[in-house]
């Protein structure tokens, strides 16, 4: 299957200003919280994106249809765009680690996936729990259905080896783009 690359969804689907932004010291407090790597090694947030720019994407849980979606696309964009953006792009869900490894293989994400299995960051950084969204957009980024995609999840969540959510079902993400300069005092 050769030819051109795929290229990801760029497209901006919702305002910058639809939620609140995190306050540098509340960044600064995540930085010291911890990431776990698909081997189950701990990782200080911070040292994510102390030496280099990183786009963050906190998703929702494992089994949340849109997530995976959405992160079938991030796993389009090129690792060679990114090193000569000279930036990282880092996936965090909220779930144990032994679910990063699967997850990967199931969207063909390479890139860099961590968990927040307490979701300590989600927390600091405001991320809000609920299923209300009161904003009505269309993302490229969703292929299936609100029915379509409930039941892939359902399916997946009965036949993975730990049935469970892989996460807080009710947690919503959200993604961050951060760099050096916001670790200074």
């Amino acid at each position: 299957m050769s030819g051109a690359p795929l290229c990801p969804v760029v497209q901006q689907v919702r305002p910058v200003s639809a939620a609140p932004r995190p306050e540098p010291a509340e960044i600064r407090e995540a930085a010291h919280c911890f990431v776990v790597d698909a081997d189950g090694r701990r990782i200080p947030f911070g040292a994510l994106y102390r030496r280099q720019k990183a786009v963050v994407v906190f998703v929702r849980n494992f089994l949340c249809y849109t997530c995976k979606e959405y992160v079938e696309d991030l796993a389009k964009v090129p690792r060679s765009y990114l090193q000569e953006a000279n930036v990282r792009l880092i996936v965090i869900g909220q779930s144990s680690y032994h679910h990063i490894k699967p997850f990967c293989s199931l969207t063909g994400y390479t890139h860099e996936m961590y968990v927040d299995p307490q979701r300590e960051i989600y927390k600091i950084l405001g991320m809000k729990r609920g299923e209300g969204n009161d904003i009505s957009v269309q993302s490229p980024h969703v292929k299936s259905s609100m029915v379509l995609g409930s039941i892939k999840s359902m399916w997946r969540a009965m036949t993975s080896p730990a049935f469970d959510f892989q996460g807080d079902p009710a947690q919503q993400g959200g993604t961050l783009i951060l760099g050096p300069v916001l670790l200074a005092e």
